[in-house]
């Protein structure tokens, strides 16, 4: 499932190359035809995440939220524009002709084997997508424009230059101003909407109240928003927390700490693309770190390997129906 730092950088593209502009919204598969035909032609007016869930605010008081889940995943292609503050395999690229799965034109650079390091393509694993689509053909990427509809596509939003096509998501609908709020009330705070004390405070209560073991309350999107299997796993590494520790047993520090270094790692994710979670890594180490996911994480599908810093061997268990990687060693 896309964690935090990808629907962000999903939200600036589309403030870049959709926000000022009159899309014509279609729904290729049919099943979001009736929202599609409130949107179409309407100015889009903001592009926002919180959290994993993305919000388009479109004039006349409509918005647009979409949340990917595990098989969700957007593409854009055309005449992109890329926004300044996000790069594309480390570098910043400005501007990029680009076909249907962002093929054909892609910059140059190491590219990630799990495609996580994209922003024309984002969101569930490149080899997910090709399985879910009809045909997804190099020679068929920068042909013509708008490219045709590539498998189940819930959602086109279409101007003179881009386009931008949904497939698989979990939520996909249109909601009032007051259903918006309600929804991002239920979500906890968010450091790369607003990293202040003020919601660091937040999230330390929320956290503070549970009984549950922090390894969960990290994962629960009513407590702090964005985090996911990847980061829960590495930040408490980083912490060197036991993931079974109660969280109202942790002091308040340490949960300060939580969200700082939460903070810290969304920046650097909405930023690369990629969730490094290994502090310092430059030069050959960092290059690796971009193309290989076992370099720029600690745990997180790292189980029965030694770990990097003491030597244990990483374990692997279901914790909340999930997997969780840690090490006995260092978070004990």
């Amino acid at each position: 499932m896309p964690e935090g730092h990808s629907v962000h950088r999903i939200a600036r593209q589309f403030g870049v190359n959709f926000v000022g502009s009159r899309p014509e919204v279609t729904s290729p598969q049919g099943r979001f035809a009736q929202g599609a035909a409130l949107l179409s032609g309407r100015e889009m007016l903001d592009a926002r995440a919180v959290g994993k869930q993305m919000f388009l605010e479109f004039e006349g008081d409509h918005w647009l939220r979409v949340h990917l889940g595990i098989y969700g995943a957007w593409d854009f292609s055309g005449e992109v524009r890329i926004d300044p503050s996000i790069q594309i395999h480390g570098q910043t690229p400005g501007h990029s002709r680009l076909g249907q799965n962002g093929e054909n034109s892609r910059p140059g650079g190491p590219v990630d084997r799990d495609a996580e390091d994209s922003v024309t393509s984002i969101g569930a694993p490149r080899r997910t997508r090709v399985r879910m689509a009809e045909s997804d053909k190099e020679s068929d990427a920068v042909e013509s424009f708008p490219p045709d509809p590539v498998g189940q596509v819930r959602v086109r939003l279409l101007t003179d230059a881009v386009c931008a096509d949904l497939r698989g998501p979990t939520a996909c609908e249109v909601l009032t101003p007051a259903e918006v709020d309600a929804v991002v009330l239920r979500l906890g705070p968010d450091p790369a909407n607003a990293n202040t004390p003020a919601e660091r405070a937040r999230f330390v209560e929320r956290a503070g109240k549970k009984k549950t073991p922090i390894g969960l309350v990290l994962m629960d999107q009513a407590v702090v928003a964005g985090i996911g299997n990847v980061y829960r796993a590495e930040m408490l590494f980083r912490a060197e927390l036991n993931p079974h520790t109660p969280a109202n047993a942790l002091d308040r520090t340490v949960l300060e700490a939580l969200w700082d270094d939460w903070a810290e790692l969304l920046e650097v994710g909405i930023t690369v693309g990629q969730m490094i979670t290994i502090d310092g890594l430059e030069g050959e180490a960092y290059e690796r770190a971009l193309v290989d996911r076992d370099e720029r994480h600690w745990v997180y599908k790292l189980e029965g390997t030694p770990c990097k810093r003491c030597g244990a061997n990483i374990i692997l268990e279901e914790f909340g129906a999930r997997k969780l990687y840690w090490c006995p060693g260092c978070q004990h």
